[in-house]
């Protein structure tokens, strides 16, 4: 049924004329010299955005919080305030915006709170730890007209962008694919995980796939495995193979224990389409078998592109790649893929989506946000919604 989910109790008429009206809210617009932002979380990736933001001459950086004061205190040495509540901290110091860089298992709550706190939020991937917690966000970006935006930092990468555009110049696409192997030794929490390569990796390039591609995922059959010299706990590698709307086909297979002869962290790349073909090692421009050149976007780099598309979203009312609407299908892709790989079955979409939705209705405690998710019709075309981006 195209991913239709069934209105929760208590569905009316005009709950679905409010939910409608929250789509259509005008974005949240910026107009001062530059946005003062607090950064929540400062570990290894905070601190990444600690410098990201601190380069940025339309940004201020006017805070850090972490609940180890200590290491927040560290990163910054004296430079700016720091805190536990990066909340209240936000509200101290006068920020604009929070720039939330928690563990997964705090994103929900932390840019929940955020956002009814009037706070815009630009958020590290995945947009939340499971695909409900991902909906409720955005029920409550709806609810609140507050601008959430995923960083998905792969999408800020001008030869990501040119592969792209040979994929339409090339006519329909047929399969794409991406080779990804690696031999990390993180050490820490992914060393543990049950699935360190799809849970924690495979999202950058599903959701570059869903770029290149135009398409939505429809159903996908994958198997994980750990090779018998893996340091890793969980499966270590894994291949998918997705149905996407138009009927294309992506596949996906890595490694993350595969010494020699190691791809490029954004994987090998090749698409076979109507008029030709086009392949991209991940590191060196893409090439195409068309002649049409595919150049001259500059999207920014990584972090560094996420918040200069997030500072022109607040300042135009524009809304950015990675806004939580548009963001929301590439963890659906990830939460699909393993439960395939645990059940060994194809597993589509549709099904992952409506069985999110209902737990998202029942987990949500603000009843704000319970009536916005119960006024959806269909989670896909909630999320196709007035927000998404648009080329």
């Amino acid at each position: 049924m195209g991913g239709h989910a069934a209105p929760g109790a208590g569905h009316s008429h005009a709950a679905a004329l409010r939910d409608q009206r929250l789509l259509q809210r005008p974005r949240v617009r910026w107009r001062a010299v530059t946005l003062r932002v607090v950064i929540i979380g400062a570990g290894g990736m905070g601190r990444a955005w600690i410098r990201t933001v601190e380069d940025d001459p339309d940004v201020d950086l006017v805070g850090v919080a972490d609940l180890d004061e200590r290491a927040a205190a560290e990163a910054v040495e004296g430079r700016v305030p720091t805190g536990v509540d990066g909340v209240r901290l936000a509200k101290e110091t006068g920020a604009d915006a929070i720039i939330n860089v928690t563990v997964p298992a705090a994103h929900h709550p932390v840019t929940t709170e955020a956002l009814f706190a009037g706070l815009p939020v630009l958020g590290e991937k995945p947009v939340a730890e499971t695909v409900a917690q991902a909906l409720s966000l955005v029920a409550a970006s709806q609810v609140t007209g507050e601008l959430f935006v995923v960083s998905q930092s792969r999408r800020y990468n001008a030869q990501l962008w040119a592969l792209r555009a040979q994929a339409r110049a090339l006519g329909r696409a047929g399969q794409l694919t991406t080779e990804f192997f690696k031999a990390p030794r993180f050490g820490g929490f992914r060393d543990a995980m049950d699935h360190p390569l799809l849970l924690d990796m495979a999202i950058h390039p599903f959701d570059s796939a869903r770029f290149v591609l135009g398409e939505e995922p429809v159903s996908v059959y994958c198997e994980e495995h750990n090779p018998s010299w893996s340091w890793y706990a969980g499966d270590a590698a894994a291949t998918a193979m997705f149905e996407m709307t138009g009927g294309v086909r992506y596949v996906y297979t890595g490694s993350w224990c595969a010494p020699g002869l190691e791809t490029s962290w954004n994987g090998a790349w090749r698409l076979s389409a109507e008029h030709g073909s086009a392949v991209w090692n991940g590191d060196d421009a893409p090439v195409s078998s068309s002649d049409q050149a595919a150049t001259g976007t500059d999207p920014g780099f990584e972090i560094a592109g996420s918040l200069r598309a997030f500072t022109r979203a607040l300042r135009t009312g524009e809304p950015p790649m990675g806004e939580v609407h548009e963001n929301v299908m590439s963890l659906v892709m990830v939460e699909a893929a393993v439960r395939s790989a645990s059940t060994g079955t194809r597993v589509r979409i549709d099904d992952v989506l409506e069985q999110a939705y209902e737990r998202a209705i029942s987990d949500e405690p603000r009843a704000d946000v319970r009536d916005a998710l119960h006024s959806w019709t269909s989670v896909r075309e909630t999320l196709k919604g007035s927000t998404r981006f648009r080329t």
